[in-house]
């Protein structure tokens, strides 16, 4: 089935851009030895997670922060320009997703299968790791840090994400469940985690607060195309 874009185009634009912004896009890859769902598990990690990391886009520094709810709820913030809250049940491929605008006071809401429909393949796994999930072909091989790799804030083991000649460098925590470090091809620090702790998570950290948003039902406006 092909979804065309939908009538309110220019607002979907600026869904992705957001998308972007807030580091969902996937890193390049290509197959082999390594399972990327075995090495970069998320099995029996921690009930709670709250962690603070800088990276890189489209050649601008950003800064995000993440709480994580286990399996069933998160809270990105980008910035202070953008906040994404997600819910789900456990175990649950599908997710339900708000995402703010905070400069321009806009709450738009989509689930996890319309975001899909517009070319966004995002899962929970990347929404709450800091790392997606290749597409097609990957090799992932376990490394050494390159030479001008910056000391990680806690212990972590480094792999090989390569595809053709680009290769990706992950210092991946066991114990937290993110990656630490990300490098790219050419050694640049392009993630980087800067705070993290496992303590209670006050439970308003997951509540909205968009009083005067403007609200945009995306799954509706999707799915009426």
């Amino acid at each position: 089935m092909i979804f065309s874009i939908p009538r309110n185009a220019m607002g979907f634009r600026s869904l992705l851009a957001i998308c972007s912004i807030a580091g969902f896009f996937p890193l390049n890859a290509h197959a082999d030895t390594l399972s990327f769902n075995q090495v970069f598990s998320d099995k029996n990690e921690g009930k709670r997670l709250h962690y603070q990391a800088t990276f890189t886009a489209k050649g601008e520094d950003h800064q995000l922060e993440v709480w994580r709810d286990g399996e069933r709820r998160l809270k990105r913030r980008t910035d202070d320009r953008v906040e994404i809250y997600a819910s789900r049940k456990p175990g649950d491929a599908e997710y339900s997703m708000s995402i703010l605008d905070l400069k321009k006071h806009i709450h738009t809401r989509i689930d996890r299968t319309n975001l899909y429909r517009i070319g966004n393949f995002t899962d929970w796994f990347d929404l709450a790791h800091g790392l997606k999930h290749p597409k097609g072909d990957y090799r992932l091989t376990i490394a050494t840090a390159p030479a001008s790799a910056p000391a990680a804030l806690d212990a972590c083991k480094w792999y090989d994400l390569t595809q053709a000649d680009h290769t990706t460098h992950i210092c991946w925590s066991q114990r937290y469940r993110v990656p630490m470090l990300i490098m790219t091809s050419d050694t640049q620090v392009a993630w980087r985690i800067t705070a993290l702790d496992q303590k209670a998570i006050p439970a308003n950290t997951y509540v909205i607060r968009d009083e005067g948003y403007i609200h945009n039902d995306a799954n509706q406006d999707i799915e009426k195309d």
